[in-house]
């Protein structure tokens, strides 16, 4: 994926390191200014609660952009050895730790008229409590079994990391990388470049009219209907 739209749609704490992409110039970032965080802040702001002012406006300082740089920073380097199976890095966790202890959720009570409600508040500077949350979603992530399945975007330019529903998806998007993908393939076949090729069918698919290397009909097995229209996680 190699324009600047943001990659969301997968966990929060993948949605964070997923702010860097890699473009044909280099590696983007997303967030780096106070406008590029709003941005990306007004796409997640059903997730953030209790991080976000009341009005839903963000008034960013550098040192809020520096609280969440470094959460992210803390997890790309934490995931990435996590979802190897691998011993994170001490400093990361630590970093982790101290996001999360300067801005502690506390469920505030209240009473609503007709039942007792439990509304996650922070106290603290904005910046705080955002870093907070997004130091918690990382946790999340880190703690769940399924981080062992995270995987990077197996197209060459693309450096998206996803949790897939479903074992056979190769692509952070189906629609765009694994588009590009196929097609490449495709023109790799008939122009007979691909020495791992069995012998294209009908308009260079695989074998029985299937897919690019009998992946089925979308050439993603049951991956087309996952991603059609985009992620499918909340």
């Amino acid at each position: 994926m190699t324009d600047l739209v943001p990659f969301t749609g997968e966990p929060l704490a993948l949605d964070l390191v997923n702010t860097r992409p890699r473009t044909p110039d280099g590696q983007a970032d997303l967030i780096a200014t106070a406008e590029g965080l709003r941005a990306w802040l007004s796409l997640q702001a059903d997730r953030l609660a209790g991080a976000l002012p009341e009005d839903g406006q963000a008034r960013l300082t550098g040192d809020d952009l520096a609280l969440v740089h470094e959460v992210r920073e803390h997890a790309a380097a934490a995931i990435d050895q996590v979802r190897r199976g691998l011993r994170p890095p001490e400093g990361a966790l630590r970093g982790l730790n101290r996001a999360q202890r300067a801005a502690p959720a506390v469920r505030e009570l209240a009473w609503d008229g007709a039942a007792v409600t439990a509304v996650p508040h922070r106290e603290g500077p904005w910046g705080a409590r955002l870093a907070a949350v997004l130091a918690e979603a990382v946790a999340d992530l880190l703690t769940d079994p399924a981080v062992t399945t995270v995987r990077k975007c197996e197209a060459d330019d693309c450096v998206m990391l996803f949790l897939p529903a479903h074992p056979r998806r190769r692509w952070c998007s189906a629609a765009r990388c694994g588009n590009r993908a196929r097609v490449a393939r495709h023109y790799r076949r008939r122009r007979g470049l691909d020495p791992g090729s069995q012998g294209p069918g009908p308009e260079g698919e695989g074998p029985e009219g299937e897919g690019p290397e009998g992946e089925g009909p979308e050439g993603e097995g049951s991956e087309g209907a996952e991603l059609a229209g985009g992620r499918d996680r909340p």
